[in-house]
């Protein structure tokens, strides 16, 4: 029987409760890319037939932990951000995602303006995953009908966070996506 998505909730939960940091984040990065490895879960979730947008595939009562479908019919590249207080990890679903993690190279002294540089490049390709841990400023760029599964902290709608421009220099709160 093929690793489904009941078994990666039920991986997380426990994972989560024994582990909340980055360990045991990088112990459901792991799951997640086994998950991605179910050909019938990606096809249930991620295929073609599957409707566009943002889907909640499960919210965790207890801990908070959001597992989302990307279903992406546009290529986009997002600004920098962070997710603020939460951490998020990134599975390719189809096609590929090109990852950017950027760095503060101003002191934080101001907070409406941010001088960033990029410190960490790599592209997720089908089956893999990356991970964001708490406050770190990325970016992401994907192409025509790219999918991904993320999990992330919390529910990221709940939260404040934080986009770059690079150009200007302005640091702007984000609003939600309204994923739920």
């Amino acid at each position: 029987m093929s690793y489904d998505l009941d078994q990666f909730v039920s991986d997380c939960r426990a994972i989560l409760t024994r582990d909340g940091g980055p360990k045991g984040r990088e112990e459901v990065r792991v799951k997640l890319e086994q998950l991605l490895a179910n050909k019938a879960f990606v096809e249930a979730y991620c295929g073609e037939q599957v409707p566009r947008g943002l889907k909640v595939l499960y919210e965790d009562p207890d801990l908070g932990f959001q597992i989302l479908a990307h279903i992406n019919d546009k290529a986009r590249v997002s600004p920098p951000h962070d997710h603020g207080a939460s951490w998020a990890i990134y599975g390719q679903a189809t096609h590929y995602t090109d990852m950017v993690e950027w760095e503060r190279e101003d002191d934080g002294c101001n907070p409406g303006e941010a001088k960033l540089k990029p410190v960490k490049k790599y592209r997720l390709l089908p089956g893999h995953a990356g991970i964001y841990q708490d406050g770190t400023i990325h970016s992401i760029d994907y192409p025509d009908y790219a999918r991904f599964v993320r999990v992330t902290g919390t529910n990221l709608d709940k939260i404040e966070r934080v986009r770059f421009d690079l150009a200007s220099g302005k640091v702007e709160q984000m609003t939600p996506q309204q994923a739920t």
